[in-house]
Parts: C-alpha cells; sequence; structure tokens
C-alpha cells in the first residue's frame, strides 16, 4: 500500500510519502499544495492523509480534484478538518476554510451540486469530535448520530472541535 501524507509537518508518518511545504522539517517532498499539478503521476496513492491541512489551502475544490488524481481507484482520502463551531476555526488566522458534516457532499454524484467538480468521492465516515469531557462524550454520541439537527440547533451551545472524514475515489 503506497500512502501520501500531505502537510505532514513535524509529525511524518511511517511507510508513507511526506509532502510539505517547509523544508525544515524533513518531509521527503517539498511542495505547496495550492501549486498544481503536485508531483506525483496519477493513481500513484492507495490512501492520502491530510490531517489539519485543507483548512489552509486557497481551493479546497481544486485541492480534492488533485487529490482524487493522484489518488487509486477505491484509494482513501483521511482527512481532519476544523468544525465551524470550534474556536479554533476561527481564531488560527492561517485557516481560509472550516467544514461542517455536509461539506463534502458535492463531490458525491448524487448531489445536487455535483456539477461543480469532476472529482467523485464516496464517504466512508464521518465523525464530529469534541474536546475530552464527561459531557462531550454524551454530545459525540447525539451529535453524530443526528448531526443534521446538532449543526442546526445545538452546534453553537457544544461546539465541536473537528470533523474526520474518510472518502474513497470513485474512477
Amino acid at each position: 500500500m503506497r500512502r501520501l501524507n500531505i502537510g505532514c509537518g513535524r509529525t511524518p508518518l511511517p511507510e508513507a510519502v511526506n509532502l510539505d511545504i517547509s523544508p525544515d522539517v524533513g518531509a521527503d517532498v517539498v511542495h505547496d499544495l495550492n501549486r498544481f499539478p503536485w508531483p506525483f503521476e496519477p493513481e500513484s496513492f492507495d490512501e492520502i492523509h491530510a490531517y489539519d491541512v485543507l483548512e489552509h489551502v486557497d481551493d479546497v475544490p481544486r485541492t480534492l480534484e488533485e487529490i482524487h488524481r493522484i489518488c487509486r481507484r477505491g484509494g482513501a482520502l483521511l482527512a481532519t478538518v476544523p468544525h465551524f463551531s470550534s474556536a479554533n476555526a476561527f481564531t488560527d488566522v492561517t485557516h481560509r476554510h472550516w467544514f461542517g458534516w455536509h461539506s463534502f457532499d458535492p463531490f458525491d454524484d448524487s448531489h445536487a451540486l455535483s456539477h461543480y467538480s469532476r472529482a467523485r468521492f464516496r464517504r466512508r465516515v464521518t465523525r464530529i469530535s469534541f474536546e475530552t469531557s464527561v459531557a462531550n462524550r454524551l454530545i459525540f454520541r447525539l451529535a453524530n448520530r443526528w448531526p443534521h439537527e446538532y449543526e442546526r440547533r445545538w452546534a453553537w451551545m457544544f461546539p465541536a472541535w473537528f470533523l474526520y472524514v474518510e472518502l474513497e475515489a470513485v474512477k
């Protein structure tokens, strides 16, 4: 299995190609994710990790198209992104985007806005995560069982920390 870890920073993944914009972190590949195409052949990876990265790129749809291009059919994108209710989504001045449960839906053929991108992904997992506390264990269960209700009514009272998503490349 070939894995790519984009935006690796100082925490590279073992047995993965680690990519970062900074030449100072010891990445295998130094590249700016906002410059396309990325220096990989099409369908090069079975798994692409993007932990705390997508909120920093200039263009999320274009970045997902590039991930789709270099991901093999059936390969997976594993990502964490800040939930829109997280204080960190707005207080980190390097964040350009924040996300909700449905943020990746337009990349599925069944979505009404799927015509905005040719990249196609099937949702495997979406999970809203919270800071650790006894109360948040209950909120975690409720928010992930009824995400629409949580985001519509409760997100500002019980803010999430981030979303974890696994998307399967459909080709």
